[in-house]
């Protein structure tokens, strides 16, 4: 046979991979796929800590529009007697391309009736990393969550014997002016992140006009425990729904056993609205899942990344409208 031939079959027989090189290229594509997963969580992750900063500038120039709309910033509910009030988002609705919605509230009525609006999904209130973006059912009505809160100030939230309110960026029954910000909007935060479905303790008194620094403190002052139904109604305006405090630093963990099982709580002594002479004191933590940091609305419409290592003295300073504080480098 001649040797071209012999050569011509050769070749032939070695058309496609042995097993051995099929295991070789399986292993290098697993190991360019390892490289390779880390980065493009990455770039997700990234876009989708870019669109949370946008949903924040987009709240801050809505409370811009409302200012000189109103002359004031909106009010962080309003509580004539017992019930429940509108919370600051709903206020905001007209300033968010969301006067549609807006125009279906009946002010004169509570939000319990008004399933048509509580059960709206509004994307500019959900960060893209809450892994809460679900509805809640409650009886004979739907909610829905919200990602970021409005800040109701250090620790006391409402006195309903003398009507007075917190430190924060909005308080119950007042409309805040901008020139009430002595420490400069730029200095004071307006909203921070939180996490829908939020464990709480609620309405077991206990609040002391000294706020605490520590977890510890905060989950032993007890109350009523609601497993995962915080920061699930954005049309709520009470604190522990549509709000937070700087009583603790960004994403502080305040561990609460309940049932042999850990949780990471906030804490509201007694819910606006449902006591006419108790003080409402809250410590309700803002929480991100951006590893390490939240995203802050600063009240002349700036957002900062916030690191959770912050000082509780700078991360207090900032929650303070008028607490006179030197604002250090954070």
């Amino acid at each position: 046979m001649p040797s071209s031939s012999l050569h011509g079959r050769r070749d032939r027989s070695r058309l496609g991979f042995t097993l051995i090189e099929l295991l070789v290229v399986i292993a290098i594509i697993a190991v360019l796929i390892a490289l390779l997963l880390p980065a493009v969580q990455q770039a997700r992750e990234a876009a989708r800590r870019s669109s949370c900063q946008s949903n924040l500038k987009q709240i801050g120039l809505a409370m811009q529009n409302y200012l000189s709309t109103y002359g004031t910033f909106p009010p962080g509910g309003t509580y004539d007697g017992l019930g429940s009030s509108w919370s600051v988002p709903a206020r905001l609705l007209p300033m968010m391309e969301q006067a549609n919605l807006q125009k279906l509230i009946d002010w004169d009525q509570t939000y319990d009736s008004q399933g048509n609006v509580t059960q709206t999904r509004v994307a500019s209130f959900l960060c893209p990393s809450d892994v809460g973006d679900k509805p809640r059912p409650d009886g004979a009505i739907t909610h829905y969550p919200l990602s970021y809160g409005a800040n109701y100030g250090t620790w006391i939230i409402f006195n309903p014997d003398t009507g007075a309110g917190g430190n924060g960026a909005v308080a119950p029954n007042k409309g805040i002016r901008d020139s009430d910000f002595t420490d400069g909007m730029s200095n004071t935060l307006g909203f921070s992140e939180v996490k829908a479905w939020t464990p709480y303790l609620r309405n077991g008194g206990g609040g002391t006009a000294t706020a605490p620094t520590m977890p510890s403190t905060v989950s032993g002052l007890g109350g009523e425990f609601k497993t995962n139904s915080g920061h699930t109604e954005w049309v709520d305006a009470r604190v522990h729904q549509s709000g937070f405090t700087v009583t603790l630093t960004p994403n502080r963990k305040v561990p609460y056993t309940y049932g042999g099982v850990e949780y990471d709580i906030d804490y509201t002594s007694r819910q606006e609205g449902t006591n006419a002479t108790e003080i409402t004191y809250a410590a309700v933590t803002s929480r991100s899942y951006h590893v390490g940091t939240v995203n802050s609305l600063l009240m002349d419409g700036s957002v900062k990344s916030v690191s959770e290592n912050i000082s509780l003295t700078i991360w207090r300073s900032l929650g303070s409208r008028n607490g006179n504080e030197v604002v250090g480098s954070y």
